[in-house]
């Protein structure tokens, strides 16, 4: 048999920091192939995993390949995991935590156009590749690094004693991330691990390139240098479903950090619960955008376009705008005026920011509901090609503004009570009456949605603002005259309320949500008795 092409990535199993190879492969095609035959990609990629065609002369559209982890495989990195774990935790968070980041922000930072360009073969347009690097910039940044190591040990004197409130790590952490942004989503494990835990990684079957990469030659070099144990980082490709399984059926898992649709994500954490897991659910976002009257509508519209890139593909993006009636024709007029320059084509090209969409029917069902309600349809709305033509066989959907009149009754709406993980944008517009009263009804409708990932508001005044800070209740993050997904330090990226993070659910620092608060108090050597009793007897002596 010929040697496998250089040009190939080629990954097995991360397993105790060794290589661990399987029997089957899981290859990745380049995505420009399924722009130009979806079926033939599809087709080749199924007939390689499936051993129809030999992997010793493979076309250039085959990128990479990755090992399929076995359940014996899976089996002993959780173990493996479970063997480091003690030891990691006994390290100095000096050594876990502010080492580790100032190392990994180096090596991101020094792989960038790298980890970019496997984003950009695995379908992520390349704008969008560089906007999720700066996101793994920021996570591990001095100031965000700073926050973590704050919230993880503070210490107080009273007399003799020192008293601590530290964070403990759970242990055995094991993360599933998505099929639309696995690599960033992995990296936020990372965290989890720089409090104290040990990992185990699946990279999804779907794109399982980026995450091996970024692990194997990025995290796990630097995991090396700062001599952690073998097993503190594991790393296994396979489905889902028989992986979950696993991790809920072993003794050994502590934590299951989820990310998924809202309606499997709830069912996974009852059965966390069942198995006596912690589950850190990163489910659906239904994102609200508010529009006040004194807001700069040119940039309240360019940051709503965010709703469209990726084709509304990625969970923390706008789903839907509250606006106010004195700014909605504006700030209608300006959105489809800047929508102009979101465009599909191939993911190489710096300016594109729609991906395809293979399976369009949920978009054109919601899209007929909120005609059958009465909404209007101010832009989009049809499928087209690479080069925009309509045609309802495209790949692509065209960015869609629909607006819905009133606020009451709007959440009857599909668009507006559910995510939309499609280029549909819903403005809902609220009927004329005083401020005060559509300053209540607003902040009243943010309050009612179900999901609760992101919120944002453009507005000017003072008192509104305040008003929508102290009152608005749900969401991981909320932004103020600023873009709905651009990172910034000390943030999270990820978390939330309701369906959007579970019954658990708030923003997710995984450092934070993988450790357990417990209270510590060092004495010299006090007095048990005085301990008990000293503070009464002081009491009783202060009296006058």
């Amino acid at each position: 048999m010929r040697q496998v092409p250089a040009r190939l990535r080629t990954y097995q199993s991360y397993v105790n920091a060794q290589q661990v190879p399987g029997e089957d492969w899981v290859y990745v095609l380049n995505a420009d192939s399924l722009l130009d035959d979806v079926f033939a990609s599809l087709t080749l990629k199924r007939k390689l995993e499936q051993g129809r065609v030999a992997p010793d002369d493979l076309p250039a559209t085959v990128v990479g390949r990755v090992a399929k982890a076995d359940r014996a495989t899976v089996e002993r990195a959780v173990e493996a995991a479970a063997e480091a774990a003690p030891a990691w935790s006994a390290v100095h968070p000096g050594t876990r935590i502010d080492t580790v980041g100032r190392l990994l922000h180096a090596r991101l930072a020094e792989h960038a156009e790298d980890i970019a360009a496997i984003l950009v073969e695995e379908g992520h347009p390349l704008a969008l590749a560089r906007w999720q690097v700066s996101g793994m910039l920021e996570c591990f940044g001095p100031e965000s690094i700073s926050f973590y190591r704050s919230q993880m040990l503070q210490e107080f004197h009273r007399g003799e004693r020192r008293l601590q409130v530290r964070r403990q790590p759970d242990g055995v952490v094991c993360l599933n991330p998505p099929q639309n942004a696995p690599l960033s989503s992995a990296l936020l494990g990372v965290t989890a691990l720089m409090g104290g835990n040990a990992l185990v990684v699946r990279a999804p079957r779907s794109a399982p390139l980026g995450v091996m990469y970024v692990m194997q030659e990025i995290v796990a070099p630097v995991l090396d240098e700062v001599g952690a144990p073998p097993g503190t980082l594991n790393v296994v490709c396979g489905d889902p479903a028989p992986m979950l399984s696993c991790w809920l059926q072993h003794h050994a898992v502590d934590d299951i950090i989820y990310f998924g649709s809202s309606s499997n994500g709830l069912k996974f954490e009852e059965r966390c619960i069942a198995a006596g897991k912690k589950p850190i659910l990163e489910l659906a976002g239904n994102d609200v955008v508010t529009v006040w009257k004194d807001a700069d509508v040119e940039l309240a519209a360019e940051a709503l376009t965010e709703s469209f890139y990726g084709s509304g593909q990625l969970c923390m993006i706008p789903n839907q705008v509250l606006v106010h009636p004195d700014v909605a024709d504006a700030l209608v007029e300006s959105l489809v005026r800047q929508i102009g320059h979101i465009r599909p084509g191939h993911p190489w090209e710096p300016d594109v920011l729609l991906t395809p969409v293979l399976r369009n029917e949920k978009f054109f069902n919601c899209l007929q509901d909120a005609r059958d309600k009465g909404a209007e349809v101010v832009c989009g709305g049809h499928a087209m090609q690479l080069d925009e033509t309509r045609d309802p066989n495209g790949i692509f959907l065209e960015p869609t503004v629909i607006v819905v009149r009133g606020v009451e009754g709007a959440r009857e709406f599909e668009a507006v009570r559910h995510e939309t993980f499609f280029p549909l944008l819903p403005l809902v517009v609220a009927e004329p009456a005083p401020d005060t009263e559509l300053l209540a009804e607003f902040i009243g409708f943010v309050n009612s949605n179900h999901y609760g990932l992101r919120n944002s508001l453009w507005a000017k005044d003072p008192e509104v603002i305040d008003e929508f800070v102290t009152r608005v209740r749900t969401g991981g993050l909320f932004k103020v005259n600023d873009s709905h997904i651009g990172f910034l330090p000390y943030l999270p990226t990820h978390g939330g309320t309701g369906l959007t993070g579970g019954v658990f659910g708030e923003a997710n620092y995984p450092i934070l949500r993988t450790s357990h608060l417990q209270g510590v108090s060092i004495s010299s050597g006090s007095q048990p008795r005085d301990a008990v009793f000293g503070a009464w007897q002081n009491l009783i002596n202060e009296r006058p």
